[in-house]
């Protein structure tokens, strides 16, 4: 849902209500495009982030608060050097545009009275921050700066005089008309549907909205234009009036909409319609705008850490590949160490007829049911006897080879299945604490290297936050825990589980350990079948149907000496088929 010019006129009026008149206290830059202002008012004191990168540009009140840099920004000084100890004059927004003008009463370098902009331009990959001096609108700097060999339509850069964005010649609808309300849209494109008709002839309004808009009148969203007469066109007016109504006396509410999970997925500037797979929340702009993009912000930096860390598992498991493609050549290689022992046995067994110089002999192979001969490559430089020892040299040299080959594919093949592992603990990981144990556990097998000490400090401690596993409870009552990662599958398994706990894992796929507490009660099939679901689910072959799930006794499962995390062997298991549905997950409630 983009933030869009109705829900900035919603944040703008509360932003007057709240920090008119309210002094700068200090400014930080978290980040590359983004401002915070530590604004405060006797006895109360706001935080007001503005951004401007072009997929979350936006402007509202926050209760987060982000690491900052070491070093300001050199845009950050600026900033700190013209606004703080300034007071907040107050917020403006040219009609529905989607500009916030700031204006900072404050002093310049001599202490005389002065009048500051911060210009914020919610316009996507346009979006900008912008410092102007007043009355004259000279820049001294935006957080983008940009020439007019990226813009023939104005400059930002220090000293420049300030233009706004381009006008867009829509109508404002808080003002409109219904006769000019009527005549806009019509103008538009007939095979346009009402919603994009109406997005593109009035100011403040995104594609969601509108759609929103004609839900709520009644019609349906994809209601083309050329389908519209006298009833649908007033229908929308009367809706829209009733709205509008509310955002000119300054009590329309805004509306985040939430998924089943209660994770907001959306937000809009007015209530609207939902259906029975979603929750919603109303209130004032400010609060919705915080909570959308609080969690969003939370989930883009879960999955950035994320992919950063699959990279690196993927780069590894690629590596262990060719290595793996040259142990397995080896083996192939090896595997003729059989026939060099079976040239010394036929030599021995025929040394009498060997004679120095013989470049080779045909022997009959006394292994073979059929006696077929075999030609044996001789040295002539070396006796019979010595022909004969070369081949066990041979032989033992190639055997030594094809063990040690061996093995080496045995570790190579744990180790692609212990990163395949990891893969699926980085799907199921929720937060960033999950991702920060996998990450120390990646950094302890040697995957990820450590940050290095400066001269002087100490090795930092690792950060040891106990996170509990997943906890769910069957049907008939049972608790049944999950893993979400190697380290909690080791102390799931191995410290938590109790002895007659059923301990369950998909057959031979990477996954989460799942645990039953039975507390010395007999575990109904139901539940057996609940856990193995979850087993399912939370293992690389959740997409899969019909997946085989392990099950045994928890005193059936070890650990073996020198393991990597995670990696167990159990015995006097069964198996059980199961779905790992959506449907199947939501029978399971989850405390």
């Amino acid at each position: 849902m983009p933030f869009d010019g109705l829900f900035l006129y919603n944040v703008c009026h509360e932003l007057n209500d709240n920090l008119r008149q309210a002094r700068i206290e200090k400014i930080y830059q978290p980040a590359r495009e983004e401002i915070v202002l530590i604004v405060s008012r006797p006895g109360m004191k706001y935080r007001l982030l503005i951004n401007a990168n072009a997929q979350n540009a936006r402007v509202h009140l926050t209760r987060e608060s982000a690491p900052n840099p070491t070093m300001p920004p050199m845009f950050c000084m600026l900033l700190r050097k013209h606004l703080e100890g300034g007071k907040i004059s107050g917020f403006y927004q040219p009609g529905l545009d989607r500009v916030l003008d700031i204006r900072v009463d404050c002093r310049d370098e001599l202490g005389r009275p002065t009048e500051k902009s911060l210009i914020c331009e919610i316009m996507g990959r346009h979006s900008n921050i912008i410092l102007v001096t007043r009355p004259d609108n000279t820049i001294l700097d935006g957080i983008r700066r940009y020439g007019h060999a990226v813009s023939r339509h104005r400059e930002v850069l220090p000293g420049q005089l300030y233009i706004p964005p381009p006008e867009t010649h829509k109508a404002n609808p808080l003002a409109v008309s219904e006769e000019a309300f009527r005549e806009v849209i019509i103008g538009g494109e007939l095979d346009d549907s009402l919603a994009v008709a109406m997005q593109k002839s009035l100011d403040g309004f995104s594609i969601p909205t509108c759609r929103e808009l004609v839900k709520l009148a009644g019609l349906k969203p994809n209601t083309l234009l050329d389908h519209c007469g006298e009833h649908e066109l007033r229908t929308l007016w009367q809706t829209w009036q009733q709205i509008a109504s509310d955002a000119r006396e300054h009590t329309l509410q805004s509306m985040l909409v939430c998924n089943r999970k209660g994770e907001p997925v959306e937000f809009f500037p007015l209530p609207v319609i939902t259906d029975e797979t979603s929750t919603y929340t109303t209130g004032r702009a400010n609060e919705i705008a915080g909570a959308f993009f609080s969690r969003k912000m939370a989930r883009e930096a879960v999955n950035k850490q994320r992919n950063q860390l699959l990279g690196i598992i993927k780069k590894e498991a690629r590596r262990i590949q060719r290595k793996l493609a040259l142990q397995k050549k080896s083996v192939a290689e090896a595997e003729e160490s059989d026939r060099f022992r079976l040239y010394g046995e036929l030599l021995t067994a025929n040394i009498y007829r060997l004679e120095r110089g013989m470049q080779h002999i045909e022997l009959e192979n006394y292994h073979d049911p059929e006696a077929k001969t075999i030609v044996i490559p001789l040295d002539k430089a070396l006796s019979a006897s010595e022909n004969a020892q070369y081949y066990f040299k041979k032989y033992n040299k190639a055997n030594n080879t094809k063990k040690a080959a061996g093995e080496m594919v045995r570790l190579s093949e744990e180790e692609l299945q212990y990163l395949e592992g990891i893969k699926t603990s980085l799907d199921i990981a929720e937060d960033m604490d999950d991702l920060e144990e996998i990450r120390q556990e990646l950094a302890k097998q040697g995957y990820i290297k450590k940050p290095a000490v400066q001269p002087g400090k100490k090795h930092a401690k690792e950060v040891k936050k106990q996170i509990k596993p997943l906890q769910y409870v069957s049907g008939d009552g049972f608790i049944m825990l999950v893993g979400k990662n190697n380290r909690q599958n080791d102390t799931l398994t191995l410290k938590t589980a109790e002895d007659n706990d059923i301990w369950l894992h998909t057959c031979k796929i990477p996954g989460s350990h799942v645990i039953i507490r039975t507390e010395g009660r007999e575990v109904p099939e139901k539940t057996l079948l609940e856990a193995a679901a979850l087993a399912a689910y939370f293992s690389r072959a959740r997409e899969s149907t019909n997946v085989p799930v392990d099950y045994t006794l928890r005193k059936y499962v070890k650990k073996p000496n020198g393991a990597k995390p995670g990696y167990v062997i159990y015995e006097k298991q069964r198996t059980v088929f199961v779905d790992p549905r959506p449907d199947t997950m939501q029978q399971i409630e989850r405390e």
